[in-house]
């Protein structure tokens, strides 16, 4: 990675941006204080909603921060399909004492307007989810000062990431909590993914900017086995959920190391895009109708979702995390950066003892 954006953060751990309320300024605060990256997540905010959290996250902290923008999506919903859900769900409306959502309740996510206030007041990152911005983005975020992450889940998703003029691509396994991140997300594509590892691997033989790695990361020596695969820094979302300066609800912080909740899968159930969540009732129930219509789901279930966590049900709950979250530690956003930096140093101190290729003790 660049001597300019690693002078940035101490430590090669990024803090993930996560939408929907969990990455909220202190937690962004406590990680960037301790020697990571954090980020906020503008998903979902509006765009003064966006601005009045880097001004207090800016009164937490000093230091370098990031901000995540949702890249606006093509129209492949069919309303139909999307009808036929609503239908699917009536009876859950009913029983939650609520209305479905408006499907039709904005498509862009405020892109534009947030775009402008970043602009005009920069942040040290940028960071893009759910598709590449246009070259003309990039340039002017340069033109402020600002680095750019732009989120990819392919070797040619991260082609177009260089050629858009990015500083960094973030190579997202399918191991990653929450929304895949891919570019295009056509309805016969259903769900794929690479892992982690191979996808740093693909990425590297790719294109030729540093790699952050994102994927069920959970301890330090999961991050040394990706910078040795290649990858400059590794993104962690689901280990930073459970610590007390998250902002997700308590029900998700417990769900993560609840036997109730042993695994997790890829579902459209909640939003329309596969991303990846705790298997429970809602999942199991509605992930194999749910159409490939995103934000429309997103918007029609969200009355639902706030119903089942308002009502303390975490079977109705979108309760988005990694393949590793039975791994996840109750401790405070700070010391867990302190403690993932120091597991990263003892697997490194561990592998200089192995031998090399050539017989060699390092």
């Amino acid at each position: 990675m660049s001597t300019a954006l690693t002078d940035l953060f101490p430590y090669p751990i990024v803090q993930a941006p996560m939408a929907g309320g969990v990455s909220v300024p202190r937690l962004a605060a406590a990680v960037s204080e301790a020697g990571g990256l954090g980020f906020l997540a503008a998903g979902y905010k509006t765009a003064d909603g966006m601005y009045q959290e880097i001004k207090q996250l800016r009164g937490l902290t000093g230091r370098p921060f990031g901000v995540n923008l949702f890249v606006p999506q093509p129209d492949y919903a069919e309303s139909g399909a999307v009808d036929l859900y609503a239908h699917q769900l009536a009876g859950e409306a009913t029983w939650y004492e609520t209305e479905l959502g408006d499907p039709d309740s904005g498509r862009d996510d405020g892109y534009d307007t947030k775009l402008a206030v970043l602009l005009d007041n920069p942040v040290p990152v940028v960071s893009f989810h759910f598709g590449v911005p246009a070259p003309e983005v990039v340039d002017a975020l340069h033109r402020a000062g600002t680095f750019v992450l732009v989120t990819a889940t392919t070797p040619e998703e991260a082609l177009a990431v260089r050629q858009a003029g990015a500083d960094v691509v973030i190579a997202q396994g399918l191991e990653a909590g929450g929304h895949q991140g891919s570019h295009r997300d056509l309805p016969e594509n259903g769900c794929p993914g690479t892992g982690v590892l191979a996808l740093v691997a693909q990425v590297r033989e790719t294109v030729d900017i540093p790699v952050v790695a994102a994927g069920g990361i959970m301890r330090g020596s999961q991050i040394a086995a990706v910078l040795a695969a290649g990858a400059s820094a590794a993104q962690l979302g689901t280990a930073f959920i459970a610590t007390p300066e998250s902002g997700a609800h308590a029900l998700h912080k417990e769900a993560l190391t609840d036997p109730v909740f042993p695994r997790t899968e890829l579902t459209r159930a909640f939003s329309g895009r596969p991303a990846r969540g705790l298997v429970n009732r809602f999942l199991r129930e509605h992930g194999p109708y749910a159409p490939a219509a995103y934000p429309e789901i997103h918007h029609l279930t969200a009355p639902l979702r706030k119903a089942a966590a308002k009502a303390g049900d975490a079977q109705a709950m979108a309760l988005w995390a990694g393949h590793g979250h039975r791994m996840a530690r109750d401790l405070p956003a700070g010391r867990l950066v302190e403690v993932l930096a120091a597991e990263l140093d003892a697997a490194r101190a561990a592998l200089s003892g192995f031998p090399t290729a050539g017989g060699e003790v390092r």
